[in-house]
């Protein structure tokens, strides 16, 4: 790396928890951070799920460093033993930190990147590669502009970009013209969008946690409104495959949320369809069916797709990003995530070594690195910027990639509860 690479900033993508923790390393490591969100203030997909309240605690969820930074400030910290929302955690942490004066100066708000690539350099063109400097195309208040930098960390997280209700992991047919009626990810049922839900029926689709988070706000809904219908369609064969708490889970959100779920299904609470497939979802006389395979859903008046999230790549599609084609995570980092194989207390401690790509100086962290693994804990996002902050500090201290021989288990984990 030249003189010249070496007296730029590195570029951060995304100033939410795991941006603003890679900023703080860097400063400490004696590196220059510069650091870009497309929203209006940092943390702002945090915003998006402010409602929902974390499975970890506050003692997973804030990084020492930046704790010790704002402590010279006067911030108190959190009870370490609460849970916060999503919207506690970013009032009470993500947005002191990013008004602490050694980030604010640094950080662009309202800046979209829309563009990675290297310095005249396309995807393809490899002399000289590892030499030229990252270009990063900024859409800002004052028009586009052209940023250099000397390594790049994209921490821009998954939650605006949800996975379809389709069966074949592409939208259903349907799907996109029932926009208006479908909610990805966990809508605010008790709060500002109670009203889109109450007294109707509604399909909720999805078998993870985020599903049984809507569940248990429709049934809190209907507790209070009338004439409300709520459907839970899964792919599994047996919902006890879906509903089964581990005694030893060491989330105990997590457990709690998956006994209180139990106990509404065997009330009877809840109406299962089992085996879904969505192929195509069709308008009859104002409400929306739901086709699966053979069989025809009850109709319902809104859908909620509970089910997970993918990495949006578009914007590295100029630089050589290596991930597995199934995960959609850094090749080597796959297999330690796999959700077929891993919850998030079985995958192992991993940093730089896993992160790398076949282009230097590329780091995708915190849950983006995962792909579409749901097994991502904010913890392990800060571990992951105290090794590649280190690795760009002194590449020479990347160790190598550790073999992971975890047994396998069902749980998963994803941030909210």
């Amino acid at each position: 790396m030249s003189r010249d690479i070496k007296s730029l900033p590195v570029a951060i993508i995304g100033a939410g928890p795991i941006g603003l923790s890679a900023a703080i390393n860097l400063l400490e490591a004696g590196l220059e951070p510069i650091l870009f969100e497309s929203g209006a203030h940092a943390g702002a997909n945090l915003a998006s799920w402010g409602h929902v309240r974390m499975f970890s605690p506050w003692s997973w969820n804030i990084d020492a460093l930046a704790a010790e930074l704002l402590q010279e400030q006067g911030w108190q910290a959190p009870d370490a033993a609460a849970y916060p929302t999503g919207a506690e955690f970013l009032d009470r942490y993500v947005a002191p930190l990013a008004a602490h004066p050694s980030i604010s100066s640094r950080l662009h708000v309202d800046s979209r990147v829309t563009h990675v690539s290297r310095q005249q350099h396309d995807v393809l063109r490899s002399g000289g590669r590892d030499e030229a400097p990252f270009v990063l195309r900024v859409e800002g208040p004052d028009g586009p502009r052209d940023v250099l930098a000397r390594a790049v960390i994209d921490a821009t997280g998954t939650y605006q970009t949800p996975n379809w209700i389709g069966a074949h992991g592409i939208p259903a047919i349907g799907e996109q013209v029932a926009a208006e009626v479908i909610a990805y990810g966990v809508p605010d049922i008790r709060g500002t969008q109670a009203a889109e839900y109450a007294g109707k029926s509604v399909l909720v689709i999805g078998s993870g946690h985020s599903a049984l988070n809507v569940l248990q706000d429709l049934i809190a809904l209907a507790d209070r409104e009338e004439g409300m219908r709520i459907v839970w369609g899964v792919r599994s064969a047996n919902i006890e495959e879906v509903i089964r708490p581990a005694p030893n889970d060491e989330l105990e959100e997590r457990k709690a949320l998956e006994l209180r779920i139990k106990a509404l299904l065997e009330e009877g609470r809840i109406e299962v369809v089992t085996e879904l497939a969505v192929e195509a979802i069709e308008h009859q006389a104002g409400r929306w069916v739901v086709q699966s395979g053979e069989h025809r859903l009850p109709a319902v008046d809104r859908i909620i797709a509970a089910t997970g999230f993918r990495p949006s790549l578009g914007l590295l599609s100029e630089l050589r990003v290596s991930l597995d084609p199934a995960t959609q995570s850094p090749i080597k980092l796959a297999p330690l995530i796999d959700p077929n194989q891993h919850s998030c207390g079985s995958v192992p401690e991993h940093g730089a070594a896993e992160l790398l790509h076949a282009e230097p100086g590329l780091f995708i962290l915190g849950i983006k690195s995962y792909g579409r693994a749901p097994t991502f804990l904010m913890r392990t996002g800060y571990q992951q910027v105290r090794s590649v902050v280190a690795a760009l500090a002194d590449p020479a201290s990347i160790r190598p990639a550790p073999v992971c021989n975890a047994p396998a288990t069902r749980n998963a984990c994803s941030a909210p509860a």
